[in-house]
């Protein structure tokens, strides 16, 4: 067979073989569990929502590991083997790899289904098997009730689109005592910081109580820790009121 049949041969044979791949990846990347409260029905954000840019944070992960980012975010919301742990906005997955070898089931949640993909691939490559995939929307992580022990947004709360409706369907997936602890930066939300009074005052919105604020190492930012809104405390989408735009949030 001559050379360049043989080359197209190979290369075809490759490129379906990629493609196989993907469409595998792409079977476990779905929705988790049937829609919340409709986006309609709350208050949009009365400050900037940065843009989603990358899959994964400017600072290199190993610097971030010089920090010990995972294992101190990990120590200060007590996170234990066996939990499962959500990290909603997971991107390219820097705390659900790490978080898989501290915790039980770790459940990678984003509203880009081509960033969980590169997530699977990864986790496939380290043979991570307790890692499991969840698509949500702008307004709602999708998933199940009761099925999150804690939950972890690092790096991201200021590209949702729609906080309020999103930390109400949040809610109701995390499981009675469970922690969710948010990571960022003081900065104006529309440079990719959320300034966290006003962090305290959309939370506070929905029924979240803060716990307690840590200070982070180097420039990881800081890490709100708080609790969800019990069921019969949750209010209606209608009776949450926006927080004003503050300075800094611009």
């Amino acid at each position: 067979m001559p050379g360049r049949q043989m080359a197209a041969l190979v290369s075809a044979a490759i490129f379906l073989a990629a493609l196989g791949a993907a469409r595998a990846y792409a079977a476990d990347i779905g929705y988790r569990a049937p829609p919340g409260v409709a986006a309609k029905e709350f208050p949009s954000p009365q400050r900037p929502v940065a843009q989603i840019v990358s899959p994964s944070r400017h600072t290199a992960e190993k610097h971030r590991d010089s920090l010990n980012e995972a294992g101190e975010i990990a120590r200060l919301l007590e996170l234990k083997p066996g939990m499962t742990v959500g990290d909603i906005g997971a991107g390219s997955g820097y705390h659900t790899v790490r978080l898989s070898h501290l915790v039980g089931p770790v459940v990678a949640q984003d509203v880009k289904r081509d960033y969980l993909i590169g997530l699977a691939k990864r986790t496939k490559r380290l043979r991570l098997t307790n890692v499991t995939f969840a698509l949500g929307e702008p307004h709602d992580p999708r998933l199940p009730d009761s099925s999150l022990d804690a939950a972890i947004l690092v790096h991201m709360y200021h590209e949702i689109a729609q906080p309020y409706a999103f930390l109400y369907n949040l809610a109701p997936a995390l499981k009675p005592g469970a922690r969710v602890g948010i990571v960022d930066i003081e900065g104006p939300t529309s440079k990719h910081g959320t300034p966290i009074e006003l962090l305290r005052c959309e939370l506070a919105a929905v029924g979240y109580r803060e716990i307690a604020t840590y200070r982070l190492a180097g420039d990881g930012g800081y890490l709100a820790v708080l609790s969800p809104p019990e069921k019969a405390d949750r209010k209606s989408p209608r009776d949450i009121v926006a927080c004003g735009d503050r300075a800094g949030t611009r």
